[in-house]
C-alpha cells in the first residue's frame, strides 16, 4: 500500500508546520496508524533553514522530536499534488489555494487558527505547541478517519 501524504503549511516553515509535523507523526504512532507520511512546508519559506531553536526546544520539553536533517522546504505544486492532505495553520495561507477539497486549515478542522509565535518568547512557542496538540484528535478523525 502507498503512503498518503499529509503536509503542514505555515509561512516559514521553521516552527508552526514543523512543530505540527512532529505532533501528527507521534500521535499516529501511538495510536498505531500506518501508511501515512508527514511533511511540512512553508509558503514563504527559504530553503534550507533548521528548524526554529525555539520551536525545537518546545518539542523536546513535549518529548516530541523532529529529525536532525531537519531542514526548511518552501511549498511547491508538485508537493501539494502528491499529497493527500494539506493542513494550513491559518485561513490567509488557505487562500492560497484552489477549493479542491485536498487544502483545510486548523480553523476549518478545529476551530482555532495556530499563530505564529516567531520573534516571541519560549512560553509563546510553547503555548503554541499545545495548541498544535490539542487539535491533533480533531485532525486525525477529520483527515485520516475520512476514508
Amino acid at each position: 500500500m502507498k503512503h498518503k501524504k499529509i503536509v503542514f503549511v505555515c509561512t516559514g516553515n521553521t516552527c508552526r508546520s514543523p512543530m505540527a509535523e512532529a505532533a501528527l507523526r507521534a500521535e499516529l504512532k501511538k495510536r498505531k496508524i500506518a501508511w501515512y507520511t508527514v511533511q511540512s512546508a512553508g509558503i514563504s519559506a527559504v530553503e534550507g533553514n533548521p528548524v526554529n531553536p525555539l520551536a525545537k526546544e518546545a518539542l523536546e520539553k513535549e518529548k516530541l522530536s523532529l529529525s536532525p536533517k531537519f531542514r526548511s522546504r518552501r511549498l511547491s505544486e508538485k508537493l501539494v499534488g502528491e499529497a493527500f492532505a494539506v493542513v494550513c495553520m491559518e485561513e490567509a495561507q488557505r487562500a492560497h489555494f484552489p477549493n479542491d477539497g485536498k487544502v483545510t486549515s486548523f480553523f476549518e478542522l478545529c476551530g482555532r487558527e495556530i499563530p505564529d509565535p516567531y520573534g516571541q518568547g519560549e512560553e509563546v512557542y510553547l503555548a503554541t505547541l499545545h495548541a498544535i496538540c490539542a487539535c491533533m484528535p480533531v485532525v486525525i478523525k477529520k483527515i485520516i478517519s475520512q476514508q
